[in-house]
C-alpha cells in the first residue's frame, strides 16, 4: 500500500473513531482515553485494511535473469567472441536493456547491429550465451 493512502486511512479512522467518541464521553480524562483509543484504532485499522484487498490482486512474478533466454537481441558492439560483448534485448513489457553477451565460437555474423538469438544465461560469468540469428531465414 503506498505511504499516501496508509497516512489518508490512518488519519480518516483516527478522525472517525476520536468524533464519535468525543460525542459519547465527556471529561478531560474521558477524552484522553478517547485519544488512546483513536489512534490505537487507527493503527491496527490500516494494518487490516491491505489484506483482503491484498487477496484479490494477482501476484507478480519477480524478474528474472532467464526471462530473456529465448528472445532475439540486437548486437551494440563490434565484435561478440567468448569474452566481450553488449546487446539490447526487448523485454515482455515492452523495456530494453543493455546486456553483456558471449559467444561460444566466433563467430563473424555477430557485429553491430546484427540479431542474435539469447539461448542461455550464464550465472558464473554473469552474462548470455548468444548465436548468430538471421530472421529473414525464416521464410513467409
Amino acid at each position: 500500500m503506498p505511504v499516501t493512502v496508509a497516512g489518508s486511512l490512518l488519519t480518516a479512522v483516527a478522525w472517525f473513531v476520536s468524533l464519535a467518541g468525543s460525542m459519547l464521553t465527556t471529561g478531560p480524562a474521558a477524552r484522553t482515553a478517547v485519544l488512546a483509543t483513536a489512534l490505537a484504532s487507527a493503527w491496527a485499522g490500516t494494518r487490516a485494511a491491505p489484506r483482503p484487498i491484498a487477496r484479490r490482486l494477482p501476484r507478480e512474478r519477480a524478474a528474472s535473469r532467464s526471462d530473456f533466454v529465448g528472445r532475439l537481441c540486437v548486437v551494440r558492439t563490434g565484435r561478440v567472441g567468448a569474452d566481450f560483448g553488449q546487446a539490447e534485448v526487448t523485454a515482455q513489457d515492452g523495456s530494453s536493456a543493455v546486456v553483456q553477451i558471449r559467444s561460444i565460437t566466433e563467430e563473424p555474423g555477430l557485429t553491430v547491429g546484427r540479431t542474435a538469438l539469447i539461448f542461455d544465461y550464464d550465472p558464473d560469468a554473469e552474462c548470455y550465451l548468444v548465436a548468430a540469428f538471421d530472421p529473414g531465414a525464416l521464410g513467409d
